[in-house]
């Protein structure tokens, strides 16, 4: 055996310093790649039909998908103020950088069919990046989970709002600062021109372990949910500190728990997203909202102006599969498509020339 090299058998090292027995793997059926595997022989008589059992699979739960999203019914309402419309004045007196006082349009629309309960409305932003990095990463989630240290440090991510006046601020970043700030409120209009109020259900429109694991409120100081914010500031763009948040809906729906606050913290990934508001399924309105004329009074804070954007409010139905989603549906059908076709044509192929493999 040359110098230098290991003797396997022998395991004894040469005298240059190479390696030791101990440096041998052990001799064991997974170190010495032993253990047993299965290696399927495709063949015509196994490949075709599972293309083909694919491809109906794919081009049922597609057509299921694609009826059950036609069947949603969605009306959208682009309030963005455009000349003209009702909203336009709110839309430059909003992006003016004066302050001003709250702005409220009007938006009356007619209701072409019945939409049947839970009837969900959305707010939809376009040409928002909420998906840039550095807006995405400012925030302090252990801020938002109620951490006591934190809510007095917020962490260096979160600048330039990290700090007002030498106070922290609560919640820090960005995204908080920004947080959307219209509100609306629906009105049915009956035939002799009155007008019934529909009640909007705000509860419910986060996800379940953002609500209850992720976001917390800090420990109450005294009972009092101000106590305990009582060394820090709020964001910049805010009217008021975040204990006010929702303070007309309950102490569960306040501060940091607050959902149109948590709704807004779960960022989106495209630049154009919609974002749950609330939901009709109360008092005489909880079977739906019948065909009809419709008022819908906004209270326009939310500039859009200053980057091209555009705001939109949405009506839509749910069915067993959630909002509407046409995409879906369609992938499933292209893909079972592309598998029976690609069946097809590995059949044709094999009938051609099956023949000229036997005789070989």
């Amino acid at each position: 055996m040359a110098s230098g090299s290991y003797d396997v058998s022998g395991g004894h090292a040469p005298a240059d310093g190479g390696p030791t027995a101990q440096n041998k793997p052990d001799n064991t059926a997974f170190t010495q790649q032993r253990l047993p595997a299965w290696q399927p022989l495709l063949s015509a008589g196994t490949v075709l039909p599972l293309f083909f059992c694919l491809g109906v699979a794919f081009m049922a739960l597609g057509l299921g998908l694609h009826f059950s999203s036609e069947d949603i019914h969605e009306l959208e309402l682009d309030y963005t103020g455009a000349p003209g419309s009702s909203c336009s004045r709110c839309a430059n007196v909003t992006s003016s950088p004066t302050r001003h006082a709250p702005c409220t349009c009007v938006l009356r629309f007619e209701l072409p069919m019945d939409y049947p309960a839970p009837v969900c409305l959305y707010y939809q932003l376009s040409n928002y990046y909420q998906n840039n990095r550095r807006y995405s990463i400012s925030r302090d989630n252990a801020q938002l989970s109620g951490d006591s240290w934190a809510l007095t440090n917020p962490i260096t991510e979160c600048q330039p709002y990290q700090k007002n006046h030498k106070l922290p601020i609560a919640p820090c970043g960005n995204i908080a600062n920004s947080l959307f700030n219209d509100t609306f409120a629906l009105y049915q209009v009956l035939r002799n021109g009155s007008m019934v109020s529909v009640p909007l259900d705000k509860r419910g429109i986060s996800w379940w372990t953002d609500t209850n694991v992720k976001f917390r409120n800090p420990e109450l100081v005294n009972g009092s949910l101000a106590l305990a914010f009582k060394n820090t500031t709020k964001p910049p763009n805010w009217p008021y500190p975040v204990y006010d948040l929702g303070n007309n809906t309950g102490p569960n729906n306040t501060g940091f728990v607050n959902e149109d606050f948590i709704v807004w913290m779960r960022i989106a990934a495209l630049p154009t997203f919609r974002k749950l508001y609330a939901r009709i399924r109360q008092g005489n309105f909880s079977v739906g909202l019948p065909r009809g004329t419709y008022q819908l009074n906004v209270t326009y804070n939310y500039p859009v102006l200053s980057f091209n954007g555009g705001k939109k409010i949405i009506f839509s139905t749910l069915s067993w599969m959630g909002g509407k989603n046409p995409f879906l549906g369609i992938a499933y059908l292209v893909c079972g498509s592309a598998c029976i076709l690609t069946g097809i044509v590995m059949l044709v192929v094999h009938l051609k020339y099956r023949h000229q493999n036997e005789e070989d």
